[in-house]
């Protein structure tokens, strides 16, 4: 065995989002039947467990990147926060900074209130100043206990997934003028928003999390098919986001093109025959954040955190593997030069995998979808191992 250490005041954490936790507010993913048949409404049923599902949070790590829901905070364009909603995010938060976490406070992951969509969402005009209120409002009201901002997660997986693919609101296919507008609406809101946080908080840490997935081509013309997904997926939308003072990267998925796309969800059986590993979703190769790391430092310098980093299983042994696995070129691209300054394991707990479901567990923490009940795993006792140490056994 060999103990990888991790530079002093590295980050450690585990990641949720409100949407796919807590019971769904009044946006545009409530009532959605998922893959698995699952409706998008309980999730986790975190408000129920707050406080139980705080301890957890602290067991698993030292820091926590959480997000907060839009609907249920703002109830109509522009309007002020709701009262009773504000409370519970502040006595949550402020119990994690009284026990020292590191909060991360995301201000966009893929859901939106009803009325937003309502007024056309972020295909139209200006609308882009409504969600430009309500991050402004998230700072003047939780920027007190915040360490590090992103203001979108994943915007790529967003406008990929609602206007390409079909399969996120608004199940948009091959709308890729529309994927564009919509882009470009969330990097004017981001650019804004930066500047609104470092005016009021001078010495602030903010960033996007962009999801990054290795794309191969192994069949012509898986090639070329690969080629143009790399581009839109890695550069295109990458470069709308620039204005950051670190690269928030998540990581999950190596993409065979065999002609076309091979997964796990949509051709279940066809990576185990090919002798691939692989987890529930997709094909994994750790190796792959590895050279993410290097391409995306090599082309502005700036410093990286892990915003997610997991496997889809149900088992807490896989999942210790993967975190030995990835943290271990983590700690090469480190010995590279390449400055990276955090990790945040996806998830903490079981969630609702947005489209395809209750059955797709990412969790430290096992959730009982009918009970609520939570179990620490083998996997969560793991992970605090690693964040008491500052290192890893490989």
């Amino acid at each position: 065995m060999t103990k990888l250490q991790f530079p002093e005041n590295f980050i450690w954490g585990s990641s949720t989002a409100a949407y796919q936790i807590e019971k769904a507010g009044e946006h545009d993913w409530k009532g959605f039947k998922s893959v698995d048949g699952s409706i998008f409404d309980n999730c986790s049923m975190h408000d129920s467990h707050r406080e139980e599902d705080l301890e957890l949070i602290c067991q698993v790590s030292n820091g926590y990147r959480m997000s907060h829901d839009w609907s249920k905070l703002q109830k109509a364009p522009f309007a002020e926060f709701d009262k009773v909603e504000v409370e519970k995010y502040l006595v949550f938060m402020q119990e994690l900074k009284n026990r020292g976490m590191h909060i991360m406070l995301v201000l966009h992951h893929f859901t939106h209130p009803k009325w937003f969509v309502e007024t056309g969402s972020w295909e139209k005009g200006d609308n882009y100043k409504m969600w430009v209120d309500f991050a402004k409002k998230s700072v003047d009201t939780f920027g007190h206990l915040v360490d590090t901002w992103n203001t979108f997660n994943e915007p790529n997986v967003y406008v990929s997934n609602g206007y390409i693919l079909g399969q996120f609101p608004p199940f948009y296919k091959g709308q890729l003028f529309k994927a564009r507008r919509v882009l470009k609406a969330m990097e004017k809101a981001h650019n804004e928003v930066y500047d609104y946080i470092h005016k009021k908080i001078p010495n602030a840490q903010v960033g996007i999390s962009h999801n990054t997935v290795k794309f191969v081509g192994e069949v012509f013309p898986g090639h070329l098919l690969a080629k143009l997904f790399d581009w839109w997926f890695m550069d295109y939308c990458h470069k709308h986001f620039q204005k950051v003072d670190f690269q928030g990267l998540s990581y999950y998925a190596k993409m065979p093109f065999r002609p076309l796309p091979i997964d796990n969800i949509n051709n279940p059986g066809v990576l185990a025959k090919l002798g691939r590993r692989h987890d529930m979703m997709w094909e994994y190769d750790p190796k792959g954040f590895y050279e993410v790391f290097h391409r995306y430092y090599k082309q502005n310098g700036r410093p990286i955190i892990i915003t997610e980093s997991g496997v889809c299983t149900e088992d807490p042994q896989f999942r210790i593997e993967s975190i030995k696995e990835y943290l271990s070129w983590v700690h090469q691209a480190q010995q590279d030069g390449i400055k990276i300054k955090g990790y945040f394991h996806w998830s903490t707990i079981d969630n609702h995998e947005w489209n395809i479901g209750l059955k797709y567990r990412f969790g430290l923490v096992r959730v009982n979808f009918e009970t609520g009940e939570r179990t620490m795993t083998d996997a969560g006792r793991f992970m605090k191992k690693v964040a008491t140490e500052n290192a890893v056994e490989v």
